[in-house]
Order: C-alpha cells, then structure tokens, then sequence
C-alpha cells in the first residue's frame, strides 16, 4: 500500500513540516492581563507532544483592546512577551515541534466575557469590559455595543501594533507568524460589505474594502524576518446573503501570495448573526480547494475534520495541503499517533514514551535520535 500522503512532508517557507496534520490557534481564556499563565504551559506543552507537524498559539491580541475577552493572550509590551518566553522556554525544552503564532485583533466583537461564563459582550462600563473599534460604528448583533469607527491615524497605530508584535514573535524565536482575517475580526470586518460602510478608501469596492487587511500582512511580513514564514487565516465565506463570499477570498488568497505571504488557512462564518452554515464533516473543505486551485501557495482545510481517512482524502485528492485540527486534538491530543498507527506510518514521540507503543506497532515511534 502507498504511503499515506497525511505523513508526507511538506515546506512552509524555510519551515519543515514532518507531516501534513497542523494544530490550529485555539483560545483558552486563561491569561492575566495579557499574561501567560501556567495553563498555557501544560496545554502547549502536551501538544508539543502530540506528533503534530505545527503548533499555532491562540489568537494573541497586538494591543489590549483587541482581546476576544479580558482572559485573551497579548503580545503587546515586554511583560507579554517576557510570560510568553517563559513558556516557550520550557516547552522547547521538551519538544523540537515548529512553534507558530496568530496575531489578531477582535474589533467589534472584543470584550467579551468568557465562554464558561456564558460569552455574552460586556459593555464598556462593565468592570471587564471596554470600548470596541471596528471598520465602521455597526454593531455585531442586537443588544451590541456599537463599535467606534476607526480614523486613518487609529489604523496607522494598529498597523504598527501589528509589526511590533511581529518583532517580539522573532524575538522569540518563534518558527512563524499567522495574521488573522477570519472569524468577524478586526481584519475580517474590513473585508466583509456586512460590517465594511465606509466610504473612503477602506470601503466599498473589493480592491478597497481589502486594502487595510493587506496594509496589515506587508506590516507584518515587513517586521518578522524575511527567512521565516507570514500566513493568513481567512473565513472563505459569512455564510450570509450580501457578504463576504468565496469568489472574494480567492482574491484575497491572490493578492496575499503576491505580497509573500507562504500559505492561508481557510476557515468561514463568524462574522453576522444572520449566517446560516451547513455544518457536516469537512463542510469547510471546497473552500479551501477553491482557493488552492486557485493559487499556488499551501492552503489548510479545517472544520470537522476528526477521522482519519477524511484527512487523507483532504490531503491525498489535493483539496488541500494540510488538515488543521482544533477541537479534535483537544479531546484526542495523541491524534496524530493514532493516524500513524492506522496507516502504518511513524509519527515523532518523546523518548519517555517510547514503552506506550502497541505490540502490533513495534515501528511507530521516531524520537528523533
């Protein structure tokens, strides 16, 4: 039997990939003040372990009033950067795994309360709440606070916040960087014509409504180093009637790959109330094949994707070059493992692990020595 293409490798940039299974940003509520915490330790950590090919850190805010809830992680000024060194640190030290991170801003849909604690938007008098921004003053839904629109010298100050987190991100040593354009966020508001009523040169026509999101990636690809990777995760789609549509995100995917940018991540909906998605395993995959036929950078299939033979089928047909896992891995965090085992493949392992292997899998592990 042919090996299975899901435990081929693939390059990224000048990142090498062992297989084609990617860890998405998954937020986990948990810092302080921006901070890492000891949380981020144990869940990354053992992700690290998880024989995954990448790592993405949650979505991390570039200033404070870009966090998803007051819980968010931030890479905005020394002290975050210095909680996020210290957990990077101790992860390295136990797993060579390639280490990405997302940078994001959550526009109108930031101060928020936690998902534990019921997520709904916390005003800006509340004590965890603040006031939003966004392309234009429309609020997410009812019952929303409205948005302040932002001025041209506001997107030249987040523009910036962006590159700043991008030079911390290096100075970190970390392996990538994945900019955030999906899910109604900040970059997702300006590509969309739902949440995008501006009338000047950041609104209307295609070619406006993605200028600023593009401004933001040549910031971004500006500041990290040449020879490491920039991505983009982008929603292919609001699922709502006058919106954001794949026809327009193949676009986007066509002006990011001339700007650099080494690959896109295709996700969907997030951004009106109204969407209506028809959620089904892989339901997220033709977007990402629309988008991989139509440019030559890598693209990531994610949404559903929890069996082994559907990733192999993403990747194997050539819908797409790698399979994000989210929710899969949390509940499952030996995933990848257990693919291997179920193609006959090998998947890296810590030597401490070694004696886990099942008999009938005696050539499961690589550890790398």
């Amino acid at each position: 039997m042919p090996p299975a293409t899901l435990f081929t490798p693939l390059r990224v940039g000048s990142v090498e990939l062992r297989n084609r299974i990617v860890i998405a940003p998954m937020c986990q509520y948990s810092a302080v003040d921006g901070r890492m915490t000891d949380w981020h330790l144990i869940h990354l950590g053992h992700l690290a372990l998880s024989g995954a090919a990448l790592l993405t850190i949650e979505a991390t805010a570039v200033v404070p009033e870009g966090r998803i809830t007051y819980a968010d992680v931030g890479l905005w000024d020394d002290a975050t950067e210095e909680a996020m060194g210290r957990v990077l640190e101790s992860v390295r030290r136990w797993s060579d795994m390639p280490i990405a991170i997302q940078l994001a801003h959550a526009g109108r849909k930031a101060s928020g309360e936690v998902p534990w604690k019921g997520g709904k938007h916390l005003a800006p008098d509340h004590p965890n709440g603040w006031q939003t921004e966004g392309p234009s003053a429309v609020a997410f839904a009812e019952g929303w606070h409205v948005p302040t629109a932002l001025t041209e010298e506001r997107m030249g100050r987040l523009r910036e916040a962006f590159a700043d987190a991008a030079r911390r991100a290096a100075r970190l040593g970390l392996d990538a960087v994945q900019v955030h354009g999906a899910h109604g966020y900040l970059l997702h508001e300006f590509l969309s014509p739902l949440s995008n009523r501006r009338t000047d040169a950041y609104g209307g026509s295609l070619e406006n409504r993605m200028r600023f999101p593009l401004e933001v990636f040549d910031a971004v690809r500006a500041a990290f180093p040449a020879d490491r990777p920039v991505t983009m995760r982008v929603s292919g789609t609001d699922w709502a009637e006058g919106g954001w549509d794949v026809g327009q995100t193949v676009a986007f995917a066509q002006a990011l790959e001339a700007r650099g940018c080494a690959a896109v991540h295709v996700s969907s909906g997030g951004l009106a109330p109204q969407q209506r998605i028809p959620v089904g395993p892989g339901y997220q995959v033709p977007l990402a094949r629309a988008v991989k036929q139509a440019t030559r950078m890598p693209v990531v299939a994610v949404g559903l994707i929890t069996e082994f033979e559907q990733a192999e089928a993403i990747v194997g047909t050539g819908d797409a070059d790698l399979v994000a896992l989210a929710r899969a891995i949390l509940y499952d965090p030996r995933w990848p493992w257990h693919a291997a085992a179920h193609f006959g493949a090998r998947v890296r392992a810590p030597s401490q692990y070694l004696r886990s292997q099942p008999h009938r899998h005696r050539d499961l592990f690589d550890t790398g020595e």
